[in-house]
């Protein structure tokens, strides 16, 4: 149960030559996991000190109990009058609320807050904190970076996956500013993530989702975008196959039908990329032959999902759209019904890669895996694709904005599922990790680096790639 209120018990330790103490503080709201926010640093097994930053020689820090998934904030080399305080974020720190502020009072060089829990778990709030104080006698604020414990964050596949969630909006069900198509391969990311490492915090995720959305746009993960219909189709298949609800199967299959709706003999057939019916393209034909193919495989004694798939790979061959370089091109010039020459993105190698993978699974063509890996060894090859050695989308924002920045996580995923380029995907995870993430494990969009930004479409192709990096 909740208190009714919080009073700190007031502790006197000495650290680094300081006195440092809890005293009396509001805070914005009282969580309680383990233990409720409030409790005496002097309790904590343990003392991690990951950030800090100084101002006019003060000394500014954040302090974290991983064993109780709690943190808290420091002043040091201060003076009376001195505040400190700790932001607590349940959005990955594009909002707070100020927690916990105290003043150092005198005769004291030094001051803590109490400790407080990083994460939510009654309301399964992801949180991240930071320390921000203030010279008693000037009125600059100065914070420290965003940090977390390492619950749920044990490893660097854990930790990226844990701060995807910090981007979940648990009212939508979607990730961000309400991503549609993008959401679900955020989902995607988080269930494989959950299958591969064991970490089962995040799967209430999938009914959240699904209870949210299911009846949006057009009904069962459906509107007029059929690339977006597959990407959810596809998300709905590895539900089922994390939890075993039949739900989620028969949306896949109604995804898959309402894609099917949208192919005609135009160009001697394939699906289009919307329901105006004016483009046909690489990623919703690969995206059908995927989800075809994936369904076939979960429906005993099934026919009519494998020819689908089937009829799908033979018309995306005809059409050229498989480039002499072997790399895919992003469509088909309705008029020549031929490929269009476009740019190579890397999503549409990776699509067609598992697509072909999945295909292989139902029909055992072999030439599929064949196709499948002439296209990933010419991407994994590529030096458009692949500066220096490390995967580069054409056209890459510096900042983490618009749906381009998903692209790279379906291409690593694609290779994840053929297998036999893991010296290549460890590359490309050691130099994210090195070089593209901030003090919580959010990624941007150049894996190369530097960090510049990040939200959920960078975030969940990082996930992706630490998924299928062995």
């Amino acid at each position: 149960m909740r208190p009714s209120k919080w009073i700190a018990a007031l502790a006197v330790v000495a650290t680094v030559g300081l006195q440092l103490q809890t005293a009396e503080a509001a805070l914005a709201a009282t969580i309680c996991n383990r233990y409720c926010d409030g409790r005496d640093a002097a309790l904590s097994p343990g003392d991690r000190v990951p950030v800090s930053v100084g101002l006019y020689g003060r000394s500014f820090k954040v302090h974290v109990n991983d064993t109780d998934a709690m943190a808290w904030a420091t002043v040091e080399s201060g003076q009376a009058g001195d505040q400190v305080w700790a932001d607590r974020s349940f959005d990955g720190g594009r909002t707070w609320s100020k927690e916990a502020t105290t003043s150092v009072p005198a005769g004291s060089g030094g001051w803590r807050t109490g400790m407080l829990n990083v994460d939510d778990w009654n309301a399964r709030g992801v949180g991240v904190l930071r320390a921000c104080g203030k010279a008693g006698d000037r009125p600059e604020i100065v914070c420290t970076a965003w940090v977390r414990s390492n619950w749920n964050a044990w490893d660097r596949r854990t930790a990226a996956a844990t701060a995807l969630m910090t981007r979940y909006d648990r009212g939508t069900g979607l990730f961000d500013t309400n991503g549609w198509w993008t959401s679900a391969n955020a989902l995607t990311a988080i269930i494989d993530n959950s299958r591969i490492s064991g970490m089962h915090s995040y799967d209430h995720a999938i009914a959240t989702t699904y209870d949210k959305q299911v009846n949006a746009a057009q009904g069962q993960f459906r509107n007029e975008f059929i690339d977006d219909t597959g990407w959810w189709g596809l998300a709905w298949v590895a539900a089922y196959d994390r939890t075993g609800d039949s739900r989620y199967l028969n949306t896949a299959r109604a995804d898959a039908d309402h894609m099917f709706a949208y192919w005609d003999t135009r160009c001697g057939g394939g699906v289009y990329w919307k329901t105006d019916r004016t483009v046909k393209n690489a990623i919703a034909n690969s995206l059908y032959i995927q989800l075809n193919a994936a369904l076939s495989q979960r429906l005993t004694g099934d026919t009519v999902y494998r020819g689908r798939a089937q009829a799908g790979w033979s018309w995306f061959q005809s059409t050229g759209m498989i480039n002499g370089s072997n790399l895919v091109n992003d469509g088909v010039n309705l008029g020549t019904c031929r490929n269009n020459g476009d740019v190579t993105w890397t999503y549409n190698q990776g699509v067609l890669i598992n697509a072909l993978v999945q295909l292989n699974k139902v029909t055992g063509d072999a030439n599929a895996v064949t196709v499948a890996r002439r296209v990933a060894d010419a991407a994994t090859t590529s030096t458009y694709l692949n500066v220096n050695g490390i995967l580069r989308e054409p056209n890459e924002p510096d900042q983490c904005a618009g749906d381009g920045v998903s692209f790279k996580g379906a291409f690593v995923r694609g290779l994840g599922a053929l297998g036999g380029y893991g010296t290549y995907l460890r590359r490309q995870a050691d130099s994210a990790y090195a070089n593209d993430r901030n003090s919580f494990d959010a990624y941007g969009s150049h894996w190369a680096g530097p960090f510049v930004s990040t939200n959920h479409g960078c975030q969940h192709s990082a996930v992706d790639l630490l998924n299928a990096a062995p």
